[in-house]
C-alpha cells in the first residue's frame, strides 16, 4: 500500500502533468490548425472586445438570456465549476504535493471550507446527475460517456471527502482519490472535459462572428 502510495504521489504525478498539460497544448494547436484551414474567415473580423465580452457574460452567474430562463440550473452550473477548480486548486494538502513535486504552491484555503465547498459540489453534482436522468431534453443528447465523465469528475472529491471525515478505510481511500484525479486530468484532453480551455477559445470565436461581423449580441 506504502510503494502504491508512494507511486501515486511521485512519479505519476509528473506523468499525469506531462500528458494533462501536453495533451492540451496538442489540441489547440491542432484545433487552431484545423480552424485555419476550414474557418479562415473568422480571422478576418477578429476583435479582442467582442470576444472578451462574449467570454465574460458566459462566465458570470445569469449573464446570458439562456442561463436566465433557467436560473436554478444556472446557479448550480456555476457552483459546480467554481468548486471543481477552487477545491484542487486551493486545497492545502494539494498545495503542500505541488511544493514537494514542482516547488510552487498557491494561496491556501482552510480546510473546513474547502470541507464546505467539496459538500457543496456534491450536491451540484447529484443535481446535474439527475437533471440528465430525468429531463426529456437532455437525457436523449447524453451518452453513456457522459455519465461516466460526470462520475469521474465526481470521484474525487467523492473519495477526498472519504478521507478527510475517515469514512472507511483512510489509506484506500487516499489512494483512491489521488488515483480517480490523476485519472481524470490524463482524460481531460482527450475528451469534452477539455472545454475547460477550450471554452475560451469558443466563446471568443462566436463573439467575433456575431458581435464584430453581425453586430449583434452572443449572450
Amino acid at each position: 500500500m506504502h510503494e502504491l502510495y508512494a507511486f501515486l504521489a511521485g512519479p505519476a504525478v509528473w506523468i499525469t502533468f506531462i500528458i494533462f498539460v501536453g495533451g492540451l497544448l496538442f489540441r489547440i494547436a491542432y484545433l487552431f490548425g484545423l480552424s485555419r484551414e476550414r474557418d479562415r474567415v473568422f480571422y478576418n473580423h477578429m476583435s479582442a472586445g467582442w470576444g472578451f465580452r462574449s467570454i465574460l457574460h458566459w462566465l458570470i452567474p445569469l449573464g446570458s438570456v439562456s442561463l436566465r430562463t433557467q436560473p436554478v440550473f444556472a446557479i448550480m452550473f456555476f457552483l459546480f465549476h467554481v468548486c471543481l477548480f477552487a477545491v484542487p486548486l486551493f486545497l492545502l494538502a494539494h498545495n503542500t504535493l505541488w511544493q514537494e513535486a514542482f516547488g510552487v504552491s498557491l494561496w491556501s484555503m482552510s480546510e473546513s471550507l474547502a470541507d464546505t465547498l467539496t459538500m457543496v459540489f456534491l450536491a451540484t453534482a447529484l443535481f446535474l446527475l439527475v437533471r440528465r436522468l430525468v429531463r426529456p431534453e437532455v437525457r436523449i443528447l447524453t451518452s453513456p460517456w457522459d455519465y461516466t465523465l460526470l462520475i469521474l469528475t465526481i470521484m474525487p472529491f467523492l473519495t477526498g471527502f472519504l478521507a478527510y471525515r475517515q469514512i472507511g478505510p483512510y489509506e484506500v481511500m487516499l489512494i483512491l482519490h489521488i488515483l480517480f484525479g490523476e485519472m481524470l486530468l490524463i482524460i481531460v484532453p482527450f475528451s469534452k472535459l477539455g472545454h475547460i480551455v477550450l471554452f475560451f477559445f469558443s466563446r471568443a470565436f462566436i463573439g467575433f462572428e456575431m458581435g464584430e461581423r453581425r453586430g449583434a449580441r452572443t449572450w
